[in-house]
C-alpha cells in the first residue's frame, strides 16, 4: 500500500428513529488502545445510554478490524457500522453510536438500518485525509543556496519537510520516488549536492 484515506478530525452527527436517540462520533485514530479509549469516552460522557455499539479499521491495508453490539441483538449494530467505514475505504478510523431507547422496539432490520445510517450521517460532515508513504530525503546545501532550493524545491511541487540550520542546511523533503529526485537536485544544484535516504513516512493531506 502506498496510500490511505482516514479522517482529518473528529466529527458527530445524531439521528432519530421511532424516538430511539442515534449518536455517532468518528475519529482518526492510530491504534486499538485509541480507538477503545473513544469508545470508553463515549461510555464515560454519556453514562445514561442504554448501547455504546463500537467498530473500528485500523493500518494501511485496513489489516485490523473489530466491532461491537454491546447489548445489542448480535449482528444487528458492530457489523453495519464497520461495514459503513469499510464501504467509505477508511482505515485508522473508529466509530462509536450512543443509543438512547425511546419504547419502541425497531426488529433487527431496524437497528442494522439505524446504526448504519448514523455512521454514515457522522461521515457526512467529516474532512477526510490522504495518507501517502514517502520517502524521507535529506539535502546538505550552504547557507547561500538554501533559500532558493527550497523555493525552486517546493515551486516544483516537493515537500519539504524540515530544515535544520548548522554549520551547513539541511532540507529535509518528502517524495515518491529517489531516483525523480535525484535527477531534480542534480538539475538545480548542478550537481553539487546530492540526495542521502533517511527512511520513509506517511504523509497526510486534506482531501
Amino acid at each position: 500500500m502506498k496510500s490511505y484515506v482516514s479522517l482529518a478530525a473528529p466529527a458527530s452527527a445524531e439521528i432519530e428513529v421511532k424516538r430511539s436517540r442515534f449518536l455517532a462520533v468518528v475519529a482518526p485514530v492510530s491504534s486499538e488502545e485509541a480507538a477503545r479509549a473513544v469508545i470508553d469516552g463515549a461510555r464515560r460522557e454519556h453514562w445514561d445510554a442504554r448501547h455504546h455499539c463500537s467498530a473500528f479499521v485500523l493500518g494501511p491495508t485496513s489489516s485490523i478490524a473489530r466491532s461491537s453490539d454491546d447489548g445489542e441483538p448480535s449482528g444487528t449494530a458492530g457489523a453495519p457500522m464497520l461495514e459503513v467505514l469499510r464501504g467509505a475505504g477508511l482505515t485508522d478510523t473508529v466509530a462509536v453510536v450512543t443509543r438512547w431507547f425511546g419504547g419502541t422496539l425497531l426488529g433487527a432490520g431496524g437497528l442494522v438500518r439505524a446504526y448504519g445510517d448514523a455512521v454514515r450521517a457522522a461521515l457526512d460532515v467529516s474532512t477526510l485525509k490522504r495518507f501517502e508513504l514517502v520517502f524521507e530525503v535529506a539535502l546538505r546545501v550552504s547557507h547561500a543556496d538554501a533559500g532558493r532550493l527550497e523555493s525552486d524545491l517546493r515551486g516544483r511541487g516537493v515537500r519539504v519537510l524540515d530544515v535544520a540550520y548548522d554549520s551547513a542546511v539541511t532540507l529535509l523533503v518528502g517524495v515518491p520516488e529517489v531516483d525523480q529526485l535525484a535527477g531534480l537536485v542534480a538539475e538545480l544544484t548542478a550537481g553539487t549536492v546530492t540526495p542521502v535516504s533517511t527512511g520513509q513516512r506517511w504523509l497526510g493531506s486534506s482531501l
